[in-house]
């Protein structure tokens, strides 16, 4: 179950789960700071960040994204009260997960909207095991004709970054996905009733 590799090589990858020597990020006491790449959803002027990271290849994340995540936007982020900050992260296979971050990144202004379509079709892609021509699909779906999307898929500045994306959540301290931070303290829990007890304990100050 892997893309072409020849038209996709996530080179230079670190090993997923290799944290490489930053201080616990549950230790953090405060908001944490903008990195490269980073994706914001909502107000950027809401009183409370929500930070994500998550992979594209992850079930995990495909299930919080698509259950969990539209009570998060309805109740905190559409109305203002939450502003969720997203950082790529890649699990296996990395490769796919790579190519989903790459191909949101392509679509101007839809960045969100292509990634929900790929954690949507994640598992039946799975299960075809025919992912580069899942992927690419998905990227018909959004305009891509198959040259454009390969194309997309070929570019090493895209991978280049991608690739230093990860390594920045990395010195983070993050082994696995999902992982939330509500101002900037980790959370216990991925449930909607944990995320909402975060909030409100955030939005205390």
């Amino acid at each position: 179950m892997t893309l072409d590799r020849r038209a996709l090589i996530v080179s230079g990858l670190a090993i997923p789960g290799l944290v490489l020597g930053a201080a616990p990020a549950a230790a953090r006491a405060a908001s944490m700071p903008a990195v490269p790449g980073e994706m914001v959803m909502g107000s950027p002027t809401a009183p409370v960040q929500f930070v994500v990271y998550a992979s594209a290849s992850c079930p995990h994340c495909a299930h919080w994204w698509t259950d969990i995540l539209p009570q998060v936007r309805k109740g905190f982020i559409d109305t203002g009260k939450v502003r969720m900050v997203f950082r790529e992260f890649l699990t296996p296979p990395p490769e796919f997960a790579a190519a989903g971050f790459i191909l949101a990144r392509r679509i101007p202004g839809k960045y969100f909207e292509v990634l929900t379509t790929v954690f949507e079709k994640q598992a039946s892609i799975y299960e075809s095991e025919k992912l580069w021509e899942g992927l690419e699909a998905i990227g018909q779906q959004y305009g891509l004709t198959a040259q454009q999307f390969a194309e997309t898929l070929r570019d090493p500045k895209a991978l280049e970054a991608v690739n230093a994306r990860f390594a920045r959540a990395q010195t983070d301290g993050i082994e696995g996905t999902p992982t939330f931070f509500v101002a900037g303290a980790q959370v216990d829990g991925s449930d909607f009733t944990a995320l909402t007890r975060a909030f409100a304990v955030a939005a205390k100050g």
